[in-house]
This record gives C-alpha cells, sequence and structure tokens, in this order.
C-alpha cells in the first residue's frame, strides 16, 4: 500500500531509466528540421512550422515512413548529427535515462551522398559529450533498411568494418510487411561472426512468424516491438522461459494503429506471461513523447502498479548491451531511487 501523499506521476518522471529503443532520426523535432534545412539551404516542402507538424500527422507505418525519409535531407554535415544527438540526449537526461541504446541508418544518409562517417562521427562526438556531461551512457546500434536488398546490408555492414569499436551492434528495420526477416539471414550470420549483438524489429505489424523467425534465423539477442508474438502461446512461452526482452514502444503503437487505443496495449499482458517487457519511445519527434510521457501515458491507460513501472525500469536496466559494471550500477540507482520512495 502506498503512502497516502504517494503520487504515482512524480515518482514515474523521477524514475531512472534506460531506453533500448530509440532512432535519432526519429528524434528530429519540427523546429531543427527547420533550422538545419536553413543552415543547409535544403528545400523542403514545409515553409513554417505548422506545415511541418501537419506532415507529422498520420496513421500507419508506411506513411510515417515517408516523411522519415524526408525529413532525413537536411541532415547533411557532422554538426548537423551532432546537434540532433545531443539535443535527444539532453532529452533523455532530463527524463533521468541513465544509458540508452541509439540505433541509426546509415543507408539512409549513405544512399543520398552523406559518407558514412560523417553520419557516424557526428552522432558518436555527442555520445561522448553526453557521457562527460551528464554521465549518461550509450551503445549504438546500425541498422539496415529491410525495404533495401540483402547486398545493401552487405555493403553497409563493410562500410562499418573500420569502425567496430564504435557500434555494438547491428539491427532490422523500416517495412516490415513483405521483407521477413529471412531476407537477411546471411548478413546477420556474418555480422554475428564480426562480434556484433543483434536485434531485429519483428512483430510490430508483420505476424508471430517473423518473431520466431527473428529468433531462429537471425539469431537475434532482443527483439524489437514484439507484440504479435503473443498471437502464438508457444512462442510466447520460449520467449519468457529463455528471458529475451522485447522493446515495446507505446505512443509508437498508438500512433501507428498497432493498438487503437492504450487500454488495450498488451504489455501488462507481457509481464504477467513472464516476457520482459522493456518501455522506449521509438521515433519521440514524430510520435508525441520521449520515455518519460511513455510510461506515463500507458500508466494513466493501464492504470499500472508501481511494482510494474519498477519492473519495466529494471528489465530495460538488465536488458541494455552495456558492460556489467555499468549495468550494476544502473540497476543500484534504480534501486536507491526505490529505497528513497518506500512503498508504505
Amino acid at each position: 500500500m502506498q503512502p497516502a501523499d504517494f503520487n504515482i506521476e512524480d515518482y514515474i518522471a523521477g524514475l531512472p531509466k534506460a531506453e533500448l529503443h530509440l532512432h535519432i532520426e526519429g528524434t528530429l523535432e519540427p523546429e531543427m528540421m527547420l533550422a538545419l534545412a536553413e543552415r543547409n539551404g535544403v528545400d523542403l516542402p514545409y515553409s513554417t512550422l505548422d506545415d511541418v507538424r501537419a506532415a507529422y500527422q498520420f496513421d500507419c507505418l508506411q506513411d510515417f515512413l515517408d516523411v522519415y525519409y524526408a525529413g532525413m535531407s537536411v541532415l547533411q554535415t557532422e554538426q548537423d548529427f551532432h546537434d540532433l544527438t545531443f539535443a535527444y540526449l539532453q532529452r533523455a537526461h532530463a527524463d533521468n535515462v541513465l544509458h540508452c541504446e541509439i540505433f541509426f541508418d546509415p543507408q539512409g544518409h549513405t544512399d543520398r551522398g552523406i559518407a558514412f562517417e560523417t553520419a557516424l562521427n557526428g552522432i558518436c562526438s555527442a555520445l561522448d559529450r553526453a557521457e562527460a556531461a551528464f554521465g549518461l551512457t550509450s551503445q549504438l546500434i546500425m541498422c539496415f533498411l529491410r525495404h533495401l536488398s540483402e547486398q545493401a546490408a552487405f555493403e553497409t555492414l563493410a562500410q562499418a568494418q573500420p569502425h567496430r569499436r564504435r557500434i555494438a551492434g547491428v539491427g532490422l528495420d523500416s517495412s516490415e510487411v513483405g521483407h521477413p526477416p529471412a531476407k537477411f539471414e546471411r548478413v546477420f550470420a556474418e555480422a554475428a561472426r564480426q562480434g556484433y549483438r543483434l536485434v531485429a524489429h519483428c512483430g510490430e505489424e508483420g505476424p508471430a512468424d517473423y518473431v520466431r523467425d527473428g529468433l531462429d534465423l537471425l539469431k537475434i539477442d532482443r527483439i524489437d516491438h514484439g507484440n504479435r508474438a503473443l498471437d502464438d502461446p508457444e512462442l510466447t512461452a520460449r520467449i519468457a522461459r529463455d528471458g529475451i526482452a522485447l522493446t515495446v514502444c507505446p505512443l509508437s503503437n498508438l500512433r501507428l494503429q498497432v493498438v487503437t487505443d492504450l487500454q488495450d496495449h498488451p504489455v501488462r499482458r507481457m509481464l504477467d506471461a513472464g516476457l520482459k517487457a522493456t518501455i522506449n519511445s521509438d521515433d519521440p519527434a514524430y510520435f508525441g513523447g520521449y520515455m518519460t510521457e511513455n510510461y506515463l501515458a500507458l500508466s494513466r491507460a493501464l492504470n499500472l502498479t508501481r511494482s510494474e513501472i519498477d519492473q519495466l525500469a529494471q528489465n530495460a536496466m538488465e536488458a541494455g548491451f552495456q558492460d556489467d559494471d555499468r549495468r550494476q550500477a544502473c540497476l543500484a540507482a534504480l534501486h536507491r531511487y526505490r529505497s528513497a520512495h518506500p512503498p508504505g
């Protein structure tokens, strides 16, 4: 039982967190899009903030991706990528995120003539700056765009080789339906051989079979989204038994109509089934909320208990790819916070 003056929303705001599913290109706020367009002389089909905000209204994954890739055009220089990344990290720090694992889409940049190193160096300089300024640690995950070819993914993997020290993992994102995990089985096997950690978007819009193939064919360490896994009781039991984490994104699910109402969101069913669910913001500039907003929205919709909120935060800290010393430091911070707010 909580003390009479306990406020769950204040508790969530101060809660130490880890974020494991964040696309850095998806943190491009309308104000920054226009500022970078002006800086770089990029012509956009939008002239005002209201125009950009109107373009951010969509109700399915493909419509979102169309706007998302158009927005990438303003990212031209290392400084642009640095500014984009550091703006997100400042928001994450304000949300009490202690550790984050950031996706970037190199093919979305190299295919328009931006060097792989331009994006990577800009992002990494911001990650280093945030660790020095805030103690916010990070890992970088390079994603292959699944609507492109296997050969294009192999070429991107080769481009990353000189920078192996800065890239912890590889992932798979973009349009899911029609691009099953099997398409990338060989490139994921090569990435594993090179020592990368492996993740993939599975079961967001695609079926439970895509989640199974992510595990069996791609040999992923962590499932990004994974909502549709619950359609298959045997698969759900396997994921729970093996302790494989799912990086769940509530506000993203709502905006892309994976769920039509957050009251129907499956995260409680995941927890009840013993799944290691985590809360993340995905593409927060487009989906209407960063980490704290995602926790708050889900808490309001499902009336989450403090115990469930604590479990979600703990799951994320345990499921990250940081070294064990950093993992234990994050868990210790969470334990101190919980001890400072006794349940009564």
